[in-house]
């Protein structure tokens, strides 16, 4: 099994999970930063203020990378360095910071794939209403012009948003992530307003450099309904597919929202929308990013079954069990690597305008550490890898345009509301003495890369 010769293998991290330096260079405070200084938010009370240190160690971590064969890095800029009040006073320092970060992986020939916003908001921006204030859309789009105006000659390919539902509505309805809300107008609104802010987003960086990919990435899913299940659980995976896969989607290709959701948020929706809205919505996007990690599963509920909309992100009525199959990693997520292949071919089949999918991230967590010989064995990290990579191979050969795929993450770091309990990296971070050691899955994924696929079968067995 082998890719076409010009199939991108990269790796992926997010700025706040890995920089550090929270209090250095003018960078101001984000969401995060907040949420995580909240009593009982973040398991163990941990936060990003060192993390892994990268800001201070990315030579060394671009050197790592490069010893892998690793082709493109995707990382994530920190809108509170670059802004630190999140107005138009700007703080040289960290564009300087990312000017060499990105210098240093063409230097290393890996290609700088940028994220404008995985989820470090600036707290002062979230103080004048964040997300669910309309102003958002337009600072976002400045914010875009410039970050393509001072990378765009060498970042040719650029992602506006991350997971946009994660920040929506694990952010502003379920209360489980920064800012830590639980209200439902506010989350109609940004998942609304983050519609329009990748709009005007790419946009923005199109007219200051006409060739300049963008594309949104979207945490997505297939919803596996069992077998005899009631009508109602139907009505929920229909509900729950339209909120996570197609919201996003349906507005950018069609500039309509799922009927589905229009109908059951009501005037709740239809106040935030103004008069155009739907057609800032609708643009081309070079490709679409996908984060994919399990399936998700329904069946009847038992008695003990709340509905979907008590406490947690999906804001409906119905109710269903989500007992999922075993086995599972350590963030109790399933083991579906089937499930890769039959959402690349969805996509095709139900949104065949993208030109071009990409898997953004990929990967597990498991708790592996460092052993007496000095070398991680991680191999249930090596099988998921090696079997999600098989179903990508085998959607490219049914006619995907899959053409990249990113492992999450390059190394261990904070994994948000879980602190550094759950381990996602290739490489193993002793976060006391920050020693970066690749684990056996960065060995096989090394081995991956260096032959196009061609020794998948032959991975981790």
């Amino acid at each position: 099994m082998n890719f076409p010769d010009d199939f991108t293998w990269g790796v992926a991290t997010s700025s706040y999970q890995i920089e550090g330096a929270a209090h250095t260079d003018g960078r101001g405070p984000s969401i995060w930063d907040t949420f995580s200084y909240t009593p009982g938010k973040v398991v163990g009370g941990e936060h990003g203020d060192i993390a892994c240190d990268h800001y201070n160690r990315y030579p060394q971590d671009v050197a790592l990378m490069k010893d892998l064969g690793v082709q493109a890095y995707r990382f994530s800029i920190a809108w509170p360095r670059l802004y630190p009040q999140g107005d138009a006073r700007r703080e040289q320092r960290g564009f300087d910071f990312y000017s060499r970060l990105i210098d240093e992986l063409l230097n290393a020939g890996i290609t700088p794939v940028p994220t404008l916003y995985h989820w470090d908001l600036p707290q002062a921006t979230h103080d004048r209403g964040g997300w669910a204030n309309r102003d958002i859309v337009a600072q976002f789009a400045d914010y875009a012009s410039a970050i393509a105006t001072e990378f765009g000659d060498r970042a040719k390919k650029i992602i506006t948003l991350n997971e946009p539902w994660c920040f929506t509505w694990l952010g502003h309805m379920s209360g489980v992530h920064a800012p830590g809300m639980k209200d439902l107008d506010f989350s109609i609104a940004t998942a609304h307003h983050s519609v329009l802010a990748h709009a005007e987003a790419t946009r923005a960086m199109r007219a200051v450099h006409s060739d300049i990919e963008s594309g949104i990435t979207l945490n997505m899913t297939n919803f596996r309904v069992a077998e005899g299940s009631s009508p109602e659980v139907h009505e929920l995976a229909a509900l729950q597919d339209a909120h996570i896969n197609r919201w996003w989607i349906e507005s950018q290709l069609h500039g309509v929202y799922p009927q589905i959701l229009v109908d059951h948020y009501g005037d709740k929706l239809a106040r935030v929308i103004k008069d155009g809205d739907m057609d800032i919505a609708k643009i081309d996007s070079e490709f679409l990013g996908i984060n994919y990690y399990s399936d998700s599963f329904l069946s009847n509920p038992a008695e003990s079954d709340k509905p979907a909309g008590d406490g947690g992100p999906f804001p409906f009525p119905q109710r269903a069990s989500g007992e999922v199959p075993q086995p599972t990693t350590d963030m109790g997520w399933p083991i579906t690597p089937e499930g890769l292949y039959d959402l690349l071919m969805r996509i095709e089949r139900d949104w065949p305008e993208f030109n071009e999918v990409s898997i953004t991230e990929n990967g597990a967590a498991y708790p592996e550490g460092v052993g007496a010989d000095g070398e991680v064995h991680d191999e249930r990290r090596v099988e998921y890898i090696r079997d999600h990579i098989a179903s990508v191979i085998r959607a490219a050969e049914d006619g995907s345009k899959i053409r990249s795929y990113f492992g999450w993450s390059f190394m261990d770091n904070f994994e948000w509301a879980e602190g550094y309990a759950k381990r996602f990296g290739l490489v193993h971070v002793d976060f006391e003495t920050q020693v970066r050691t690749p684990k056996d899955s960065a060995k096989a994924y090394a081995a991956i890369i260096a032959s196009n696929g061609a020794v998948l079968a032959s991975v981790g067995r």
